[in-house]
């Protein structure tokens, strides 16, 4: 994906919300898993990647999403800078990963909330800016849900929290099927993030809701990322149950 795909022009009106309601005539199934322990990142990726190409090749099988948490470690989008990396590459203080998602340099820890969705557009709007305003209106709901005021930054990528980037958003697509998805800090470690320029923004701080809600645990905030997910893609959970990976 480009990495242009990571911004956009159009400046919302106060109010307008950007009109992110999905344009669905009906629900379609998705498999949801929800893996209880820590998930290594290129275990998460090959999942991702099996899903999408049983996707591809059978558009209406059900679609797959995750909700887990990662081993520390940091992943550079396709096309990424290596300037945003503050170490030495071939000295890299956690596993590093380049992967084919737009966007600059990440990092994952446990005590932050990884979303990957692996979704046929073709069911919902073959368009990746409103998909990743979609991704983003998914976080700015859970942050109201929580009582805190989410918001986006004109020309950026993500979701801030009181001036501090607490989500961040990457995707990949392939005949408008996707992969990767976002990610919200909840109450993970932040110095990982004090070893690169994250998503290659240098003046942009980084946070955490347990900043502005003490004590608050991804066991609290899980739930919430999951029903906003699924109400704005409009989802039906396969099986009625949920799925361990």
């Amino acid at each position: 994906m480009n990495k242009k795909l990571h911004s956009f022009s159009r400046e919302p009106g106060p109010d307008s919300n950007l009109d992110l309601i999905p344009q669905l005539v009906q629900t379609s199934s998705a498999f949801l898993f929800e893996p209880e322990r820590i998930v290594p990142f290129d275990v998460a990726l090959n999942w991702q990647k099996d899903f999408q190409k049983t996707l591809m090749d059978q558009p209406f099988s059900p679609q797959a999403v995750w909700f887990l948490q990662h081993e520390s470690c940091y992943t550079l989008g396709r096309g990424s800078d290596k300037k945003n990396l503050l170490f030495d590459v071939k000295n890299s203080p956690e596993p590093l990963y380049r992967i084919d998602r737009g966007g600059e340099v990440t990092h994952h820890a446990p005590g932050q909330i990884v979303g990957y969705c692996v979704l046929n557009l073709n069911l919902f709007k073959k368009d990746l800016f409103w998909y990743l305003r979609e991704l983003e209106q998914v976080l700015i709901d859970v942050l109201g849900l929580l009582g805190l005021e989410g918001h986006r930054v004109n020309g950026l990528t993500g979701v801030w929290c009181q001036g501090c980037k607490v989500g961040s958003i990457g995707i990949g697509c392939k005949r408008w099927v996707t992969q990767h998805g976002f990610s919200l800090n909840v109450d993970c470690d932040l110095i990982g993030f004090e070893r690169i320029i994250p998503c290659g923004l240098d003046k942009q701080k980084i946070g955490r809701l347990n900043d502005f809600i003490p004590d608050i645990k991804v066991c609290d905030v899980q739930p919430l990322v999951r029903e906003s997910v699924k109400r704005r893609f409009k989802l039906k959970w396969e099986n009625k149950k949920l799925i361990s990976h």
